[in-house]
């Protein structure tokens, strides 16, 4: 049996519990490999973002924890078939990672399936990559996505190209499943891949 195509999916300290295991397990059901990317290889604390009733702001709780599986430094782009840039708060830490902006430039100009939710956008926004591009993304950051050139739209699943994007994990019904498909597509000759 052929290798399963492996995917990124790209976290840090407090990246949102479901915007991170809801692809994670996706990628399993269609036949490939999440592999968890962060600064460090060690375990870390996802958390959970919710507008509590009565609340014009985000309360976070802790979430589950995750493992990395590879640092950004170890990341060959060319052994992975797509990446997914994971929401929280995480984003707005990790997109300053010289070896993450490397990756996220390589994923954009070799065209492969990138999906991005919520925070997720900060990632690609900072590395130059959103430029004339359409994206979905939580209405707190389209000022971030805009700045740097993108085109802010409030839908639960926006497709440009080879990119996904959805605004939180309100949307991960809506846009997980293209974003997979895209990957099945890319991958087909790849290994054993199940329908998503």
């Amino acid at each position: 049996m052929s290798e399963r195509p492996k995917v990124l999916i790209i976290i840090g300290d407090a990246s949102e519990t479901l915007d991170t295991m809801y692809p994670f397990y996706r990628l399993i059901e269609a036949g490939m490999q999440p592999v968890v990317a962060a600064p460090e290889k060690r375990r870390y604390q996802m958390v959970m973002h919710e507008v509590k009733p009565g609340w014009t702001i985000t309360k976070e709780w802790e979430g589950y924890t995750i493992e990395a599986d590879i640092t950004f430094a170890e990341i060959d782009p060319d052994q992975y078939a797509g990446i997914m840039f994971s929401g929280g708060r995480a984003p707005e830490y990790i997109r300053y990672d010289r070896d993450l902006v490397r990756v996220t430039k390589a994923f954009f100009a070799a065209e492969k399936p990138i999906a991005s939710v919520c925070h997720g956008v900060e990632i690609p926004a900072y590395a130059d990559c959103v430029r004339g591009r359409r994206m979905a993304t939580v209405p707190k950051c389209q000022f971030d996505l805009e700045v740097c050139g993108g085109i802010f739209v409030d839908e639960p699943c926006v497709v440009d190209g080879n990119l996904v994007s959805g605004r939180t994990f309100h949307d991960n019904g809506h846009y997980l499943g293209p974003w997979i498909d895209m990957l099945v597509k890319a991958t087909s000759g790849a290994g054993t891949v199940a329908s998503s």
